[in-house]
């Protein structure tokens, strides 16, 4: 997957990292997070492309458009991870292979932040880890097309 390019997307309420309830989500802002993203994806050889938005239908837009021309996805869709359809079905539709992505660990919190719509698309799911997460699900995406490839 060296030379491939991922799109990355940050759902809504991201853009307000590192004043956002910093005692959950950290103090590093989405410039922050964005930069580790690339550095890891110069590391590892691939191109990123990375968009936030608060809006359902542009994630919806963003994910077909990355169908289209990209080789893989991560995706934090945020709130919509518990209730998006939309989401789901456009993963699902993609074909990519789908690196689902949480800061916080939606296992220990409230009861309606357990559940993922997302999940049962998705090649995997990394939560609670930061932006260390965004770094790994690069790094599972590269590691499981080589493992394909074979």
């Amino acid at each position: 997957m060296t030379g491939a390019i991922i799109m990355v997307i940050h759902g809504p309420n991201l853009d307000r990292l590192g004043t956002r309830e910093p005692a959950i989500y950290g103090r590093q802002t989405l410039h922050d997070v964005n930069a580790l993203i690339e550095q890891e994806a110069r590391a590892l050889g691939v191109a990123v492309e990375i968009h936030q938005t608060n809006h359902e239908g542009e994630i919806v837009s963003f994910i077909w458009d990355a169908a289209d021309r990209c080789d893989g996805l991560v995706i934090n869709p945020g709130a919509y991870t518990h209730y998006s359809i939309a989401i789901r079905d456009a993963i699902a539709g993609s074909g990519l292979p789908t690196i689902e992505v949480h800061l916080s660990n939606i296992y220990g919190r409230e009861e309606f932040r357990r559940h993922s719509v997302i999940a049962p698309v998705a090649r995997g799911q990394i939560s609670g880890l930061g932006p260390l997460g965004y770094a790994l699900a690069l790094r599972a995406l590269i590691t499981l097309a080589k493992q394909e490839d074979r």
